[in-house]
């Protein structure tokens, strides 16, 4: 494993969430990396995309906390990884007492891979367990050179369907199912995620066929299906970004205790 000088080394991050209940076990805190390879109709962090700051336009700035306020006309700042670890620090006790963490988030966190290994190095040194919550989209050796130091892979499969994963997101799927297939016989810890978008991919041929993948080519059977919100639609237009997702169905109770009902038949843990 390579040594990282991590006092010099910065990486850009867009939000740092306190007290996060969503993004892997307990209570953690949730860092956003800035910087995404995918162009999914249905994001709601279109902020993440550009890996540089950008202007905030009528985005709301951050407030509360001094980590992101060196310059509150920006999306995305410069930190350094101690500057990072300073910060979560502060928390180590709720995770603690609650068997939490810090999760590295984006975008796409394995974009920025040296900034993101040094962190998730500086974390396991504190004693502060970690989660990445990544698409796939990156080079096998980025995951490999980290995995060591990340507790849990919170992974992304959105489509199955090869064509349908290329008009939605903008690229293929194949590198994603790649990676997922060398993790897992790396033997490292994985949840599936699932975003639920109506008519794109929650129907039921895209459910069934990711339920089909992971029962034939894997032993994975944690998956967490994330319901669609429409919150993100709003920053849309603050950031004068077309929005293509023009139907904004949240899914009924119902309709997601029917989704959970076909995973656990199979045999899958099923968390919403």
């Amino acid at each position: 494993m390579t040594t990282i000088r991590k006092q010099t080394l910065t990486g850009v991050i867009y939000d740092l969430k306190k007290y996060a209940i969503h993004d892997g076990p307990g209570i953690r805190t949730t860092v956003f990396l800035k910087g995404c390879p995918l162009n999914c109709w249905w994001c709601h962090n279109p902020e993440s995309r550009s890996p540089n700051p950008q202007p905030r336009g009528n985005m709301r700035p951050i407030k509360n906390l001094p980590l992101l306020q060196n310059n509150q006309n920006l999306i995305g700042v410069a930190v350094t990884v101690d500057a990072l670890i300073r910060e979560v620090r502060k928390d180590i006790l709720f995770f603690d007492e609650s068997g939490g963490g810090v999760t590295f988030s984006g975008g796409e966190p394995l974009l920025q891979p040296w900034f993101l290994q040094a962190a998730l190095q500086a974390c396991h040194a504190e004693g502060i367990r970690t989660a990445v919550d990544t698409t796939g989209v990156a080079a096998f050796e980025a995951i490999e050179s980290l995995a060591s130091f990340v507790d849990l892979f919170l992974y992304d499969i959105k489509l199955l369907d090869n064509t349908l994963h290329r008009k939605y997101t903008g690229v293929s799927n194949r590198l994603i199912l790649e990676n997922l297939l060398k993790m897992h016989r790396a033997g490292y810890p994985i949840r599936i995620r699932i975003p639920l978008i109506p008519d794109i991919t929650d129907t039921m041929e895209n459910l069934q066929a990711i339920c089909d993948f992971l029962l034939n080519k894997t032993g994975l059977r944690e998956v967490e299906l994330l319901p669609y919100n429409s919150m993100g639609k709003s920053k849309y237009e603050r950031l004068q970004m077309e929005f293509r997702l023009q139907k904004h169905t949240i899914q009924s109770e119902t309709e997601m205790e029917a989704n959970r009902e076909r995973f656990r038949q199979k045999g899958f843990q099923v968390v919403i």
